[in-house]
């Protein structure tokens, strides 16, 4: 497979327009070759032979991106830090990463070694079909793997990984729960800002994005595949967990308040 470039896209003044030209069934591209004075139209790349980067999800998804790239650049800069931006990669079936072989059955991922995200288009249509179906379920999504971009940058997931080392697998599972559920409370910090600034939730968008946490939670899932629910086998949050700290962050914008290991790991919400 050839390597994949991650997304580059303007600032959110711009990426607004974009999202609202989309869901209003208009053409994003033309509304960039406007707003750029005819220049080229960024793209995303792609792996595995999915559509065009410069399709409607394309467009839409490096929109997001960029939008959290704003939204965290100027959380980071508040801390007297800098954001370091991470890449997005959209494939089908299955793509190489530096993390290995990653697969379409994993669902959406984020990488440390390469920062980079990773997800499969038809990702989306099976997360409509399991009731979490929207414009900002979707954004959602994107928020939530940038929350652990954040987190690899801040040093949560190294930290985690070195205390589930030395723990069970069930302690080694909780603690993975918590990594998730503070990944929702981060998007749902971004959503927050982008939403001050410029007023990008409309009626409906935040049940699309609660609705979305709740589909994705371990108890509903295994009851989906008809099994039985097993708390200690939990990696994700219960569907109630994911939804109320996704609910957290777009409620209080802090991302002090998506502390969900309790001082546990005794590192900085941002670097300092």
């Amino acid at each position: 497979m050839g390597g994949a470039r991650g997304v580059g896209v303007g600032g959110v003044g711009t990426l607004v327009v974009i999202v609202v030209v989309w869901l209003l069934g208009g053409d994003p591209s033309q509304v960039l070759r406007l707003l750029t004075g005819g220049g080229s139209v960024p793209s995303l790349s792609t792996e595995g032979g999915v559509p065009a980067a410069d399709d409607e999800t394309g467009q839409f998804l490096s929109a997001v991106l960029a939008m959290t790239e704003d939204t965290w650049s100027e959380i980071f800069a508040a801390s007297g830090s800098r954001y370091p931006v991470p890449q997005l990669v959209l494939f089908s079936g299955a793509v190489q990463t530096a993390c290995g072989y990653g697969s379409a059955t994993s669902g959406p991922f984020y990488c440390p070694p390469d920062t980079s995200l990773y997800l499969d288009t038809d990702f989306f249509r099976e997360l409509a079909r399991m009731g979490g179906p929207g414009d900002f379920a979707q954004a959602y999504v994107i928020g939530h793997e940038v929350g652990h971009h954040v987190q690899n940058v801040t040093g949560v997931l190294s930290r985690v990984r070195e205390m589930q080392g030395r723990a069970s697998e069930t302690e080694g599972n909780r603690l993975q729960v918590l990594v998730e559920l503070q990944a929702d409370c981060y998007a749902g910090v971004w959503a927050h800002h982008a939403n001050q600034r410029q007023q990008v939730l409309e009626p409906g968008d935040v049940e699309e994005g609660l609705a979305a946490a709740s589909a994705i939670g371990d108890d509903t899932l295994q009851r989906s595949a008809g099994h039985s629910v097993t708390p200690e086998s939990f990696t994700h949050g219960t569907s109630e967990e994911r939804s109320a700290w996704l609910a957290r962050g777009l409620e209080t914008g802090d991302v002090s308040a998506c502390d969900t290991f309790g001082g546990l790991l005794g590192v900085a919400a941002l670097p300092r």
